[in-house]
């Protein structure tokens, strides 16, 4: 076979790999990564090199692989645009949190969101308690969007941090 087409074969499949890797594992955050983050993609990135480009490291292998990664991404986007069933496969959808003062328990727990983090986004919106939090939502980025009843109050997003803590109690 070809190596340039051995080369594009393999970069499929590596990026076909992580697309379903990180939608199964369920990250939500990708835009605000810690430490951790970083590092798990710096060895992610170490690890499939050779997978994509396997004994050829010129640098015409190394330019064919990140091409196809460039094209890849770019037709899934425009693929995603077209094909509602693919955006949902691949893209996050925002989670309610909270409606009218009422926890949704199951996708906190589910999302590892502490009271701590809501509270935090609360004060930012300038929300002192959860009974006038009309919705509070985790928006695909990994912000949470507050709205309360309060026309007055300032209705912005707040940049969710890493989840660490315990949910802890939400009274």
């Amino acid at each position: 076979m070809n190596q340039y087409l051995d080369i594009i074969l393999r970069s499929l499949a590596v990026y076909a790999f992580m697309l379903v890797a990180i939608r199964l594992t369920g990250k939500k955050e990708l835009s605000q990564l810690n430490t951790t983050d970083v590092v798990l993609i710096l060895l992610i990135s170490n690890a499939v090199q050779n997978a994509m480009v396997g004994n050829n490291t010129s640098l015409l292998g190394g330019l064919v692989a990140a091409a196809v990664l460039f094209a890849l991404n770019y037709a899934l986007k425009k693929l995603m645009f077209k094909n509602k069933k693919l955006r949902d496969f691949i893209s996050q959808h925002p989670e309610i949190l909270i409606h009218n003062g009422k926890f949704n328990f199951d996708k906190l727990s589910k999302l590892d969101i502490t009271n701590e983090e809501l509270e935090e986004a609360m004060r930012e919106h300038g929300i002192e308690k959860y009974k006038d939090v009309k919705l509070a939502i985790l928006e695909v980025d990994g912000n949470i969007s507050i709205i309360s009843g309060d026309e007055h109050l300032k209705q912005t997003q707040f940049k969710r941090k890493r989840k660490h803590k315990s949910l802890g109690d939400l009274n």
